[in-house]
């Protein structure tokens, strides 16, 4: 699988992006269809501090998958989106068990 990471309004952080590279080759080896992933870090103006952002997009097989989360911390955004991919992910490969 490709990844392609962006950051915006930030420093590029080598750290976050091993911890990214980590979780998306656990999903490529669990979901060999994947084709690409599309990340974006970024910082949003919040008044309520969860202004890190975390967007991934999905390369696959049928439409895409996106998933986005917001909280005060880049690796737990990053998580909580690597999460919602997941499940997506199960309920695709569901579909293709079916057909």
């Amino acid at each position: 699988m490709v990844v392609n990471i962006q950051y915006q309004k930030m420093q590029t952080s080598e750290s976050l992006n091993k911890l990214l590279l980590k979780k998306l080759d656990r999903l490529g080896k669990n979901y060999s269809w994947l084709i690409k992933a599309n990340v974006l870090f970024k910082i949003e103006n919040d008044r309520a501090g969860e202004d890190k952002v975390c967007e991934i997009e999905l390369s696959a097989p049928g439409p895409r998958l996106f998933a986005k989360s917001k909280s005060n911390d880049f690796e737990k955004s990053m998580s909580e989106t690597v999460d919602d991919l997941k499940r997506q992910l199960e309920k695709r490969q569901g579909m293709f068990i079916a057909h």
